[in-house]
């Protein structure tokens, strides 16, 4: 699994010009799923995002998670982080997962970060053509790769 995280002051997701989620201060998390991802993937990504201290404390040094703060996560899928460019200059998706594997991924994902966090993560709608909307604070954006394990 590759993810993109960004910390956010608010994010949204809407869908046919519908608000589909929104957070205030929090994480807005891209996710692209791939076949190789397991369960073990899924447990190491939801403890990093869930304890990565990217927020500033008091003395304004970034030392304190979304988890410390009490802040939230919207979720959002999307298959185009496993693009590859090496070759011309049409991105391929072929390491990218079909529906059919990536959605109970996906889904697992969701349940895991919320049995770790402790409370509701809010999502968008796998495979929907979304409009996502963030104010990064900071900014801070962060890219981490479950396979390399950073």
């Amino acid at each position: 699994m590759r993810v993109v995280i960004q910390r956010v002051l608010k994010a949204s997701v809407t869908i046919n010009e519908e608000l589909t989620s929104s957070i205030d201060k929090g994480l807005l998390v891209f996710v692209g799923i791939e076949d190789a991802d397991t369960i073990e993937d899924i447990e190491w990504l939801s403890n990093k995002i869930i304890n990565l201290r990217i927020f500033d404390d008091e003395n304004k040094v970034p030392n304190i998670s979304v988890k410390d703060i009490e802040g939230d996560i919207l979720l959002v899928s999307q298959f185009t982080l496993h693009a590859a460019t090496k070759k011309g200059n049409r991105p391929s998706y072929i390491k990218a997962s079909k529906p059919d594997v990536a959605i109970p991924l996906y889904e697992k994902l969701i349940a895991q970060l919320e049995k770790d966090f402790g409370k509701k993560n809010y999502t968008g709608v796998f495979g929907a053509d979304m409009k996502v909307e963030l104010v990064n604070d900071g900014p801070v954006t962060i890219v981490i790769d479950s396979k390399n394990k950073e």
